[in-house]
């Protein structure tokens, strides 16, 4: 295997390895075993666009666009605020434990698309994400002859990595089975939105 290729793979797993907003929505449902396949893939094939574009070299466009770099900014903020109040609302209010044969049925609990459109906002209206992907990805990328190879493995990582996420949650099912664990996880994942939003307003 291309040593390229082993250097794109460690790096693209260590810059998503950190529970975000995105992976915590992943992990949540992974748990409901809801529209897992088509949230992982979407999660990744995300990441799979933006690293192509910065290993093509496209890393300079948002710095050429004065306008770009804020929009995203308060875009993903906004959002992420809004999707920390939902989540802390459910933890305060809700008492559903996993059902995971209800959640397990075709086209059971929440509608496809609505849970696409949600996951899309994580990676395109974070500019942490930008910087991640297009901007550092692409810029090592260019220290390597196989610039081919270092983003092939960086995508490779990508979809590893959600793939193991969505579908491993589902061995943590015992302990979701207890109403108090939902609260829990709705909590964390509130603070965590929070918390990025934060950083992205005072960046």
């Amino acid at each position: 295997m291309s040593s390229a290729i082993v250097a794109g793979f460690a790096l693209g797993f260590g810059l998503i390895l950190a529970i975000g907003a995105q992976n915590a929505f992943v992990l949540r449902q992974g748990l409901r075993r809801q529209h897992v396949f088509a949230v992982c893939l979407t999660c990744a094939l995300s990441d799979a666009v933006l690293i192509a574009a910065g290993v093509a070299g496209f890393g300079g466009l948002a710095r050429a666009v004065p306008w770009f770099e804020p929009l995203m900014r308060y875009g993903g903020a906004a959002f992420l605020i809004w999707y920390g109040a939902r989540s802390l609302f459910a933890a305060l209010t809700k008492t559903e434990a996993l059902t995971t044969g209800e959640d397990a049925r075709p086209g059971g609990g929440a509608a496809l698309r609505p849970v696409l459109l949600t996951v899309l906002a994580f990676p395109w209206l974070n500019p942490h994400v930008y910087l991640d992907t297009v901007v550092l990805i692409g810029s090592i990328s260019a220290q390597y002859p196989d610039r081919l190879g270092f983003g092939l493995g960086a995508v490779l990582s990508s979809f590893t990595f959600f793939f193991s996420l969505g579908y491993g949650a589902r061995l943590m099912a015992p302990v979701f089975a207890r109403p108090r664990a939902w609260q829990v996880l709705d909590t964390v994942i509130a603070l965590t939105m929070w918390t990025i939003a934060a950083k992205l307003l005072l960046m």
